[in-house]
């Protein structure tokens, strides 16, 4: 062996140690499974430090500027098309339809109010007739909203603990609040006149009382349509004429 390798220090020149005592036989399907064999990993390669590369399908191709064009693109479901919301009006709780029944059923008091109609607590008409009656006053000089908000305030709450008392099935605020609103537009016809004419004298107190007993039979009718109360209108439009006598004052004087 030396003769033929020219000697055994050219060999080992390479500072190979060679281990005679290592054992390499080894039986049918133990090959690989020696130390040696497990301390090294083939898939590696020889570089200790990888290039990362990003997949192909997360690379953002667009710009600030720019969207992806490449993107798929989602259609949103059934269920949240915009087109079968509902109108901005009708979530807020305005219904013009509503509005214009009972503002008829308010200038018509010998007219019968549908009962479904009149559960309906819309409080849209109530504030545009109440800004219109101040309106009005404030064109003849007198500057009352603050008197008109408080007294519709007490009138309401009173009128609410009445009703709830008389009525079996009861009432809400909103519906009282809704109801005596409404009926405000004689008030605000009158207001309107006083712009015109002087309210101080004979026909200005024919047309008071006018109002008056306008506005207390209308709300009447509605309360009494709303609250299923048969017979009981007089007793019910007492109280909603004091309270739009208060408001007849304001217009008055």
């Amino acid at each position: 062996m030396s003769g033929e390798f020219g000697g055994n220090d050219g060999f080992y020149s390479g500072e190979y140690n060679y281990d005679q005592n290592t054992n390499y036989e080894m039986g049918p399907g133990q090959f690989g499974q020696d130390a040696q064999f497990g301390q090294f990993d083939y898939s590696q390669g020889f570089s200790s430090e990888q290039p990362y590369t990003a997949s192909p399908t997360n690379m953002y191709t667009g710009s600030i500027m720019t969207p992806d064009t490449n993107a798929a693109f989602v259609s949103p479901s059934s269920s949240d098309s915009y087109e079968d919301e509902p109108p901005l009006l009708e979530e807020l709780g305005i219904n013009f339809d509503h509005i214009t029944q009972k503002t008829l059923a308010v200038l018509n008091p010998f007219k019968a109010a549908e009962h479904d109609m009149m559960q309906d607590t819309d409080l849209a008409g109530p504030l545009v007739f109440c800004l219109a009656f101040g309106g009005s006053l404030m064109l003849c000089g007198k500057l009352q909203f603050g008197y008109i908000y408080g007294i519709g305030v007490v009138g309401c709450m009173a009128m609410y603990f009445l009703l709830n008392m008389m009525s079996l099935t009861g009432v809400s605020v909103g519906c009282v609040v809704s109801v005596l609103g409404y009926c405000l537009l004689p008030m605000v016809i009158l207001s309107s006149s006083a712009v015109l004419l002087s309210l101080k004298g004979m026909i200005g107190i024919v047309l008071t009382v006018l109002a008056v007993v306008w506005c207390s039979f209308s709300s009447s009718k509605l309360f009494v349509s709303a609250l299923s109360m048969e017979n009981q209108q007089p007793l019910v439009a007492y109280p909603c004429g004091l309270v739009y006598g208060v408001f007849a004052l304001l217009t008055v004087f």
